[in-house]
C-alpha cells in the first residue's frame, strides 16, 4: 500500500511537526509516564509523539485542529485501540468532558497558541496533575520565571500558584520540520494547588497588573479596566508602595490582591 503524503505545515496553524524521536524519549521521560496513565496530547501534528505515547500509556486523547492531517495520522498509529482523535480546536473543545479524563498533558503545543492552552488547564483540567510541554524558548522562560526579571509575567504567575517545575530541557530547531526560526523548550511541571471559583478572578487581575508594564500596579488595573479607586484600596490592604509595579510582586501577593478587588 502506498503511503500517505502528509500536507505541508502551515504556518498560520503555528505547526512544525515534531520528527526526531530521541526527543521524543526524552519528554517521555520528563512526563514519568507509566501503563495506567490517561494522557491529553494536543497538537499531533504528524503523530510522532502520539504512537510513542500509545506504546507506553493506557489511553491518549488526541487533540488536532487541522483535519488535513487525518490520513497521516492514522496510518502512522495504525491499528493502536488505545488513541482517541477528537478534530477541532483545543481551546474550544470541551476537554473537561473528555472520558475517562486525563490526568498528564504531553504536547508539542501550536506556537500561535501555547500560553493560552496551558493556563486554561491550570483550572480547567483539574484532573491533570503533571505537563510535559514543548514550546518556545522564550515561552518556556516565562513560564516559571522569578519577580524582577524582564520575563516575569502574568503566564509566570499564574503557574507559580499552580504548579511547581519538574524539569527543562532545550530543543534546537532541527527536531522539527519545517525548522522553526527560533530554539525550543521541553518544560515539565506538576501541580500543587486544585483552583475553585477563586482562578477566574484572580486570572483576571493578575492579567490586568501585567497589561501596562510600565505604569505602576494601580494604574495598569485602572488602564484594564477595573475600578481604580477600588485597585488602588486593594493596593493599600495589601500593603504595598503606592508605586510598586506588577513585576516586583511574588505571585502570592496576586491572591491577596485578588481577594480584595472581589
Amino acid at each position: 500500500m502506498r503511503a500517505v503524503s502528509p500536507p505541508p505545515a502551515r504556518k498560520e496553524l503555528g505547526q512544525h511537526f515534531l520528527v526526531d524521536e530521541n526527543i521524543v524519549r526524552v519528554a517521555g521521560r520528563l512526563a514519568e509516564l507509566g501503563p495506567d496513565d490517561v494522557v491529553l496530547e494536543i497538537g499531533p501534528g504528524l503523530g510522532v509523539l502520539t504512537a510513542f505515547l500509545a506504546d507506553r500509556v493506557r489511553l491518549v486523547h488526541a487533540v488536532e485542529l487541522d483535519r488535513s492531517l487525518e490520513p497521516a495520522l492514522r496510518e502512522r498509529l495504525g491499528a493502536r485501540p488505545n488513541v482517541e482523535l477528537v478534530f477541532g480546536d483545543a481551546l474550544r473543545v470541551p476537554l473537561h468532558e473528555l472520558d475517562p479524563p486525563p490526568g498528564k498533558l504531553v504536547a508539542n503545543l501550536p506556537y500561535n497558541v501555547a500560553t493560552p492552552l496551558v493556563v486554561e488547564s491550570l483550572d480547567g483540567l483539574p484532573t491533570v496533575e503533571r505537563w510535559c510541554v514543548m514550546v518556545q524558548r522564550e515561552v518556556a522562560d516565562r513560564f516559571f520565571a522569578e519577580p524582577g526579571t524582564r520575563a516575569y509575567g502574568a503566564v509566570s504567575v499564574l503557574l507559580r500558584l499552580t504548579a511547581e517545575r519538574t524539569g527543562f530541557h532545550p530543543v534546537p530547531p532541527s527536531v522539527f520540520r519545517p525548522q522553526p526560526n527560533v530554539a525550543s523548550a521541553l518544560v515539565a511541571f506538576r501541580r500543587t494547588r486544585t483552583w475553585g471559583e477563586e482562578y477566574a478572578p484572580l486570572k483576571r487581575v493578575v492579567q490586568a497588573a501585567f497589561a501596562h508594564r510600565r505604569k505602576t500596579l494601580a494604574n495598569s488595573l485602572g488602564l484594564a479596566g477595573l475600578d481604580r479607586a477600588r485597585a488602588d484600596e486593594a493596593v493599600a490592604a495589601a500593603g504595598l508602595d503606592p508605586a510598586v509595579r506588577a513585576e516586583a510582586l511574588e505571585p502570592e501577593t496576586f491572591l491577596a490582591l485578588a481577594e480584595h478587588l472581589a
